[in-house]
């Protein structure tokens, strides 16, 4: 198949990593090995409707891709992701024109949206993004159940979010080498990650940190490893030498092929996931053999399943996340299970290798459908 692959939210290679940007690229890597794919638009879509400049952008972008693709058209337009923040303002035009299938990978519906004037027009333009499609996969199952409010089921697909387990697999060679560096021997080492950025980012790294010292205050040996880098790194330093000191230690930022080393050092990953959408992380850690630890109102119940490989707790019970930590620290036979389990449960269930079968055949489906 020839594609035409769009990113609305964040363009291929964009320098600040996230879970969507991870999940984007190796879609477009995936597709790539079995097809022709085309990114065919580097137009950045967040906030577009309250930037005349950018519209100006879409207007001449969907003319140069027409008069691009109209002799050589491609057999369908995908576009991964859009909600109400960055609506996807190519691909419906575009494949109308080009008369072709126009497929959304991770689209977003929230109603909420629209009793808010400044989020309104976005919500208005991706409903109508939404409803033009001919078919939408999501990887979140509480997507999956908004989009059932707006789109028949038939033009519905979940596919379980993953990754590929071979990349993050628990190395004994590396635990055994690095853990020295951080004086571990009997000690229980905690490891989160995420980017320091202001807001949920911030705060939950905040609470693993508030968390791990109110343990330690109750006499656990513990020690806590936190990967990433960010302007709010330096408050973070500080609540850390204040709350916990000598005990923690900031890794900076890793490259996503050097994780596994990181996590095969420690023995419980813990992050509250406040409003993640999924969490990626999760994924990775618990490929490592690491137990999670996360609140379950949000991404984190899509990749953690509780009691079996991790702990879930509710956000409104911040205290609950502290315990499901300490109880991982004093239960260490419950804790060898639990990232036993994790580790199977994410070759079994979130792997990408497995899971996109679905897509490359409902794909394909399409493409033979719209040639009849």
């Amino acid at each position: 198949m020839k594609i035409a692959y769009y990113m609305p939210f964040k363009t291929m290679g964009h320098p600040n990593p996230s879970g969507d940007l991870i999940i984007g690229s190796e879609l477009y890597e995936h597709l790539n090995k079995n097809n022709s794919v085309e990114l065919v638009s580097p137009l950045r879509a967040r906030w577009i409707y309250f930037n005349p400049l950018r519209l100006l952008q879409l207007f001449f972008e969907r003319q140069r891709i027409i008069n691009r693709l109209k002799n050589s058209p491609p057999d369908l337009w995908f576009s991964y992701h859009s909600y109400y923040k960055a609506p996807d303002l190519l691909g419906p035009y575009c494949s109308n024109k080009l008369k072709r299938p126009y497929v959304i990978f991770q689209a977003i519906y929230s109603t909420k949206r629209r009793k808010n004037l400044w989020t309104l027009p976005g919500f208005l333009l991706n409903k109508a993004t939404l409803e033009h499609a001919t078919h939408i996969f999501t990887n979140k199952r509480v997507d999956h159940k908004n989009l059932l409010r707006l789109i028949p089921e038939e033009k519905l697909t979940y596919i379980a979010p993953g990754i590929r387990p071979g990349d993050f697999e628990f190395s004994a060679e590396k635990r055994k080498e690095l853990r020295p560096q951080w004086a571990a021997k009997d000690e229980v080492l905690i490891i989160t990650a995420a980017m320091m950025r202001p807001g949920v980012k911030t705060d939950g790294i905040s609470k693993v940190i508030e968390a791990c010292s109110s343990l330690q205050k109750k006499g656990h040996q513990l020690k806590l490893l936190i990967i990433g880098d960010g302007e709010s790194r330096a408050g973070l330093t500080r609540q850390a030498k204040q709350l916990l000191p000598g005990r923690v230690h900031f890794l900076g930022k890793i490259p996503r092929k050097e994780l596994y080393q990181y996590f095969s050092c420690a023995d419980i990953f813990a992050f509250p996931g406040i409003q993640e959408s999924l969490g990626m992380v999760y994924l990775e850690a618990q490929s490592c053999r690491l137990p999670a630890v996360a609140f379950e109102d949000w991404g984190g119940k899509e990749a953690i399943v509780h009691n079996q490989t991790g702990l879930l707790s509710p956000a409104g019970e911040p205290e609950r996340f502290r315990d499901n930590i300490e109880r991982l620290i004093v239960d260490s036979k419950l804790r060898h299970t639990l990232a036993g389990k994790a580790e199977q449960h994410i070759r079994a269930n979130h792997n990408l290798k497995y899971n996109y079968n679905t897509l490359d055949k409902k794909l394909q489906e399409l493409c033979d459908a719209a040639k009849n």
